[in-house]
């Protein structure tokens, strides 16, 4: 896609510019008419369009291609050439979504000032689709954890659809990343992915940034459902999305289309939608805070993304991968953990979920002496887990306890830590504290720990 396209009923008018664009280094085709315009544009999509407004004995006049070459490759810059040009015609095309306008006859060097302008305008939107593509790619989820062995099961059978999905969970589980894992693993993955950060579009401005705008003096301005087209536009959050924009939410939903505000063209979009809410959306419909009509249009495949807690089993390899991300992005020290470091991750709270794990890695990466495997006490809140000499230093609530109810406290706390740190997996379990299976059984029954897990491979459940 880097090279020219000229159209333009004249021979003469078409050739020249051919030739001094040849002249220039960049690659040429040429179409007399819409039909072949629109068959070149079809064979491969070009970089530049220059594109005459009257084409004698056409299907479609040059505005009518504009329009068409817009709504199915909006990233392409189109310049207008006439000879009969005059500023409703001008407007008219900007308004359209033409790059710029030139009147015949034209002068050569304001001809090359616009196509270099239009030119490296293409060659930056085609480096931002790349870059787009590449950071998705290196964003694959991680996991192998029977929550996330579940998730992903799920994430795959929807890419090979075009339902509408609705991903829940905690902040900070991962529900961006596993939208763009559909949109990686769809159709889709070479269009656009846009999100909609509806928590933070200040209300009044939600219609202008979702649907764009036209103004007399700036022309058309792309809203972010433009962007989208024959891509996924990703709703984060979407139960903070005003009231007002979701009626027209739901409306562009039934019918693929809208109006850019202050504009009177409708434009059509094909979009696959995602969406996704840390709320009960339920509660949010009954409190009356979002429409049901949506809530049911939005919902059609509902997934629930895991909390950190949920998949423990993960961290060592999150881990891993963060350290390694972050020796690549900011050439920060390349180092291990140490087993008591591991475990200490496993069993530490993540309220923040797999966002905070990240911030943690990162923060200790920097403030480290980038020397050795990384240790429990550059851990945040391990700083004073232990005193000089190496002892533990027991909460005030421990140390007032008899020996016998301390020792119950600590199996108790220590044991249920491990079982969530397995995952639920009472074998794994026992083979880490150093007990048989049915000792471990007896033990946590003697400790009041009574439940049942399921183990890490999906298998049957183990009761204690």
């Amino acid at each position: 896609m880097t090279s020219i396209l000229i159209t333009d009923d004249e021979k003469d008018i078409r050739e020249l510019i051919g030739d001094i664009l040849k002249d220039e280094g960049f690659a040429v085709r040429l179409a007399s008419n819409s039909d072949e315009c629109m068959a070149e544009i079809n064979a491969e999509p070009p970089a530049l369009m220059i594109l005459d407004i009257w084409l004698k004995d056409s299907r479609m006049d040059g505005i009518d291609i504009l329009k068409s070459v817009k709504r199915d490759n909006p990233d392409i810059p189109i310049v207008i050439i006439s000879g009969h040009g005059n500023i409703e015609i001008a407007v008219a095309a900007i308004k359209q979504g033409a790059y710029d306008f030139i009147e015949k006859p034209f002068n050569i060097d304001q001809l090359m000032v616009v196509v270099s302008r239009a030119m490296e305008t293409s060659r930056l939107r085609r480096e931002n689709a790349d870059l787009r593509r590449r950071d998705v790619t290196s964003t694959d989820m991680l996991g192998s954890s029977a929550a996330f062995k579940t998730l992903k099961s799920h994430l795959e059978k929807v890419t090979k659809s075009n339902g509408r999905v609705m991903l829940t969970g905690p902040a900070g589980s991962g529900k961006e990343m596993a939208a763009r894992f559909i949109h990686q693993h769809s159709n889709r993955a070479g269009a656009a992915f846009v999100t909609v950060s509806s928590a933070t579009i200040e209300p009044e401005r939600m219609e202008e940034v979702l649907f764009g705008r036209e103004t007399a003096d700036r022309g058309v301005e792309k809203g972010l459902l433009e962007q989208a087209h024959g891509g996924v536009v990703y709703f984060d959050e979407v139960a903070d999305m005003p009231l007002g924009t979701q009626s027209k939410i739901l409306r562009v939903l039934t019918e693929q289309q809208f109006t850019r505000v202050g504009g009177n063209d409708r434009v059509r979009v094909d979009l696959r939608v995602i969406s996704s809410t840390t709320k009960d959306l339920r509660r949010e419909i009954g409190a009356g805070r979002f429409r049901q009509e949506l809530f049911d249009r939005l919902n059609v495949v509902p997934i629930a993304v895991p909390s950190l807690e949920e998949r423990r089993e993960d961290i060592p390899e999150l881990t891993s991968h963060f350290i390694d991300m972050f020796h690549r992005s900011q050439g920060l020290p390349l180092r291990d953990l140490t087993g008591e470091a591991e475990a200490m991750l496993q069993t530490m709270q993540w309220p923040g979920n797999v966002r905070q794990l990240r911030n943690v890695i990162e923060r200790v990466l920097i403030l480290g002496d980038g020397t050795g495997p990384i240790e429990t006490r550059e851990l945040p809140g391990q700083e004073t887990g232990a005193d000089t000499g190496g002892r533990m230093v027991l909460g005030g609530a421990m140390a007032t306890l008899p020996l016998r109810e301390a020792r119950e406290v600590f199996e108790r706390e220590y044991l249920i830590t491990q079982i969530n740190r397995f995952g639920g997996n009472i074998s794994r379990t026992a083979g880490f504290v150093g007990m048989e299976r049915s000792a471990l059984h007896r033990k946590l029954k003697s400790l009041g720990v009574v439940g049942g897990h399921k183990n890490g491979n999906g298998g049957e459940e183990d009761e204690e």
